[in-house]
C-alpha cells in the first residue's frame, strides 16, 4: 500500500510539474506578446514624433519663406518710394533754377531798360543843353 500511495503521490507531483510548466509557457507567451506590442506602439510612438517634427519643420521654413519674402517686398517699396521722393526733389529743384534764371532774366532786362531810359534821359539834357549853349552863342 505504501508503493500505491507513494506511486500516486509521483503521479500528482508529476501533474502538477507539467501543468505547472504549461502555465510558465502560457504566461512567457503573453509576455511576449506584451513585449511585441509595446515595441509595436514605441515604433508608432517615435514614427508620429518623427512626422510631427518634419511637419513643424517644414512650418517654420514656410514661415521664414514668408518673412523673407515680405522683407524684400518692404525692401523694393522702400527703395521705390526713395526713388520717387529722389526725383520729386529733382524735378522741384529744376523747377527752382528755371524760377531763379527768368527772375534773373526779368531782373537783367530792367536794369537794362533803366539804363537805357537814363541813356535817353543823359542824351535829351545833353542835347537840350548843347542847343541852349548854341543858342546864346548865336
Amino acid at each position: 500500500m505504501k508503493k500505491v500511495i507513494l506511486s500516486g503521490a509521483l503521479l500528482l507531483a508529476m501533474c502538477a510539474s507539467i501543468t505547472s510548466c504549461k502555465e510558465v509557457k502560457e504566461n512567457a507567451d503573453a509576455a511576449s506578446e506584451a513585449v511585441e506590442n509595446a515595441a509595436e506602439a514605441t515604433g508608432d510612438a517615435v514614427n508620429d514624433a518623427a512626422n510631427a517634427t518634419g511637419e513643424a519643420l517644414e512650418n517654420a521654413a514656410e514661415a521664414t519663406e514668408d518673412a523673407v519674402d515680405g522683407a524684400i517686398d518692404a525692401a523694393g517699396d522702400a527703395a521705390d518710394a526713395t526713388g520717387d521722393a529722389m526725383e520729386d526733389a529733382a524735378d522741384k529743384a529744376g523747377d527752382m533754377v528755371d524760377d531763379a534764371v527768368d527772375t534773373t532774366k526779368e531782373a537783367a532786362n530792367k536794369v537794362k531798360d533803366g539804363a537805357t531810359d537814363a541813356v535817353n534821359k543823359a542824351s535829351d539834357k545833353t542835347t537840350d543843353a548843347a542847343d541852349k549853349l548854341k543858342a546864346k552863342i548865336n
